[in-house]
């Protein structure tokens, strides 16, 4: 069973290495190449990445600047530029929150600089008016792992984990929790254990358990832009079973940064205030802004286009991984609930790195652009990620590739 892996490529994890996107958590083993090594592997795959003429995803930290700075062309088409410049929230930033309120379907929304502030700040927030700090959420959840503690640290709150396992967690687990608590926090999907999502039914039935706790209910909603296909279900609908929920700009529509937290217009309006508190009130914002504002215009509406080929993509890799001689491979989740999804190997992580990375420096394919990770001696896993680029990718594409990268892994 899949465990807690995942190869961190998300820029700005307060984590260690945070400051490197590619930066992954490797398995404590005698066999792993030392630091300056990993190092320079890590400097030769974003390079590939960069050059590489074919690739699955071709995320922003790989980018130039130049390159970056292209995302506001057309920019005029998204706001009018005539308008005053925003100062502290005002302007552009307003128009922004109240295209995410009236995509998620609640009352309003806050813009911040980051995720960990929005959340840190909605379950201050709700900790306020439930009367208790205690917040339930699974064990592989951003908070537990990527946050160096902020919650109890910075906000006061009590984490009450509620599971390790890699999967989701159940309506049962919510309903029998030994511990009492305030708020229920559901990642969706849940990065660490594969991009995971519940089913519709095991969502409804979880928020209604929480209820039945007298616990509100808050979406780490970082990736649910692209949950609308697996859930079968609109943003409106799946945000309304929450009685808040954060959103990422960043991660799947390739802004420059930034969330939101929707929710509310009462909540909403003190989690500004707790903004401001935070440090998180900033002068002018309108780069960040304009480029969430593209990603709700250009990217949003591709992503149920991506999550159908990246289950087309995770279906020839398996095939094309099997046929090359690989006597043990898993593709997981086997049928991907996102455009994302993880790929689990018999070999060391560095030696699965460094076949990525030669393929992708010889032929000018890189069919792996993440980082390896080893969750256990003698395996590898790391994560994939389909979008525009990958697009162009037909099933014969990835069997070639994942060929090539087999016979680099001998």
């Amino acid at each position: 069973m899949p465990a807690r892996s995942a190869a961190r490529d998300d820029p700005g994890m307060n984590v260690p290495g945070a400051h490197d996107p590619s930066a992954s958590r490797p398995h404590p083993d005698a066999s792993a190449p030392p630091p300056d090594a990993r190092a320079d592997l890590r400097e030769r795959r974003l390079t590939a990445h960069r050059e590489a003429s074919r690739v699955l995803t071709r995320p922003g930290y790989v980018l130039t600047l130049r390159e970056r700075l292209a995302l506001l062309d057309g920019a005029a088409e998204l706001h009018d530029l005539d308008e005053p410049s925003d100062t502290y929230g005002s302007g552009v930033v307003e128009a922004l929150e109240d295209r995410v309120a009236a995509l998620l379907g609640t009352e309003a929304a806050a813009f911040f600089p980051t995720g960990t502030m929005a959340q840190q700040v909605a379950l201050r927030c709700w900790a306020g008016r439930v009367g208790g700090t205690a917040v339930a959420l699974h064990g592989l959840s951003h908070p537990e792992l990527h946050e160096r503690n902020a919650f109890s640290q910075v906000s006061g709150l009590r984490p009450v984990r509620i599971t390790g396992e890699p999967r989701q967690i159940t309506a049962a687990e919510v309903r029998d929790l030994e511990e009492p608590f305030g708020a229920l926090m559901l990642e969706l999907p849940l990065r660490e254990a594969g991009f995971l999502l519940p089913t519709w039914e095991e969502l409804t039935g979880i928020v209604d358990a929480a209820r039945e706790r007298d616990a509100v209910v808050h979406f780490d909603g970082a990736r649910l832009w692209e949950s609308t296909v697996h859930f079968g279900r609109p943003l409106d609908e799946i945000a309304g079973l929450a009685d808040s929920v954060y959103v990422s700009f960043y991660k799947s529509l390739k802004g420059y940064g930034g969330a939101a937290l929707a929710g509310p217009r009462t909540l909403v309006d003190e989690a500004k205030t707790w903004r401001h508190r935070y440090g998180g009130s900033v002068f002018q914002q309108f780069p960040t802004v304009l480029s969430a504002l593209a990603g709700l215009e250009r990217e949003l509406p591709r992503l149920p286009e991506y999550v159908a080929h990246a289950r087309e993509v995770a279906a020839a890799l398996r095939e094309g991984l099997t046929a090359a001689g690989v006597p043990w491979t898993r593709v997981h989740p086997e049928v991907p609930h996102t455009h994302q999804f993880q790929v689990w190997l018999p070999c060391a992580a560095d030696v699965a790195a460094d076949a990525a990375v030669r393929q992708g420096e010889e032929t000018g394919t890189l069919l792996f652009a993440h980082a390896w990770n080893a969750p256990g001696p003698g395996l590898a896993v790391t994560e994939v990620a389909v979008e525009e680029a990958g697009l162009r990718w037909t099933a014969d594409d990835v069997r070639k590739a994942a060929a090539g990268f087999v016979a680099r892994v001998a």
